[in-house]
């Protein structure tokens, strides 16, 4: 029933038009004089145009896109731009654009344009979406509808032509400093990594292949003109786990900004880590230490909601891979007595818990949020509470504490 009356509306112009036309024709014909004839013969040129206007063919229109922003984050701007072509040029007066996008870009009113085309076989047009939100957004296509003078006749298209957008979190360039390091003084630790200490030389050794070049003496080289490389103290560095907690809250964009700054900072300066997100669904890569990974977790973020619906606590009980997890670092912004006692069930192997807190610019704690800290403290887990103009320094600031 609703085809039937959908096909109906569309010769509702062409309906109105003829019957326009015979009323003022028996309207002149019965009445006479010049005006009632003018009258008759000015609706004879709108009406013809509206009539060829109903039968032009709009699904014969060629319609292009180009993506003028490559890379797209989280409040940036975002712009493309349309290219439309026709192969004829029977005037059309006026034209609404409008490009069909995904709900989460629906709010966006400079995705339309209206204009008086005339005679032209191509139109372009560039849009541009301010502070576009993070998400992964479509571009389905380009709606076309065309109007004659006085909208007796009204035309509309659809033409398909989907594009998927990627709006990655907004990531802040970060100093990165080890959260825990520990100089091997003869504690056992094997499940810690041990690297090289670069800036603390204990001696020098023959040259062996595969030494990098930086770690040559070259005093020693001058001396003897025999190549001598650096002995360096061995070090403990802890493996990072990274936890985010998706749990619905006012400061979540911020919060993924915050997971995706981290993880960049720690795969850009050649360490790695664990990473988990809770929420609806389980997402988790045991290490991150390559671009190939860092771009599966930043795409991850790119999507990911707040859609965590039960408590953090019990979507983490009894996980395996938190549960080898030695060194945390958890990033919310609810912290609870009740995931403060989980944890330290959960992570069994657990040496250094450090939680950041992310909060509003300027928000002071509350007094129940300071006691809490404090008791949290009490339980060897170091928090910090944190706003987005403090991202760069998030590292330092854990180092001085």
């Amino acid at each position: 029933m609703k085809k039937r009356l959908k096909r109906l509306r569309r010769f509702k112009g062409f309906v109105g038009i003829m019957f326009l036309l015979i009323v003022t024709f028996v309207y002149a014909m019965f009445q006479g004089g010049f005006v009632s004839w003018f009258l008759f013969y000015s609706l004879i040129p709108l009406s013809i145009y509206s009539l060829l206007l109903f039968f032009y063919p709009l699904s014969k229109l060629e319609v292009g896109r180009t993506i003028e922003t490559r890379k797209v984050f989280s409040g940036g701007r975002f712009s493309a731009t349309i290219q439309v072509k026709r192969n004829n040029h029977f005037p059309l007066m006026y034209v609404k654009f409008e490009e069909k996008v995904s709900p989460t870009l629906a709010h966006i009113h400079s995705r339309k344009r209206m204009i008086f085309w005339g005679m032209k076989k191509e139109f372009s047009w560039t849009y541009e979406i301010d502070h576009i939100p993070r998400g992964e957004h479509v571009l389905e296509g380009l709606t076309i509808q065309v109007s004659d003078l006085f909208g007796w006749v009204k035309k509309e298209v659809s033409i398909s032509n989907p594009k998927t957008v990627l709006v990655f979190p907004n990531v802040t360039e970060m100093v990165y400093v080890p959260i825990e390091t520990r100089y091997d003084q003869g504690a056992a630790a094997s499940r810690i990594q041990t690297m090289k200490d670069t800036s603390m030389a204990t001696g020098i050794r023959n040259y062996q292949p595969g030494d990098r070049v930086s770690w040559i003496h070259w005093k020693s080289f001058a001396r003897t003109q025999t190549l001598k490389t650096k002995e360096f103290e061995d070090r403990q560095s802890q493996g990072l786990f990274v936890l985010m907690d998706r749990t619905p809250a006012d400061c979540f964009e911020e919060m993924v900004d915050l997971t995706a700054s981290i993880l960049q900072a720690i795969v850009r300066h050649q360490a790695s880590s664990a990473f988990l997100s809770l929420g609806e669904n389980r997402f988790f890569i045991p290490a991150v230490q390559s671009e190939n990974q860092l771009q599966r977790v930043l795409y991850h973020l790119t999507k990911v909601q707040p859609d965590l619906t039960k408590s953090i606590e019990q979507a983490m009980l009894h996980d395996g891979a938190l549960a080898q997890a030695t060194s945390l670092l958890y990033v919310t912004s609810n912290l609870t007595y009740e995931w403060i006692e989980s944890i330290q069930k959960t992570a069994s192997n657990l040496r250094v818990c450090t939680c950041f807190v992310v909060k509003q610019k300027d928000a002071k704690l509350l007094k129940e949020e300071q006691i809490l800290h404090q008791f949290a403290a009490s339980r060897g887990i170091r928090v910090h509470t944190i706003s987005k103009d403090r991202f760069a320094q998030a590292f330092l600031e854990v180092t001085r504490s």
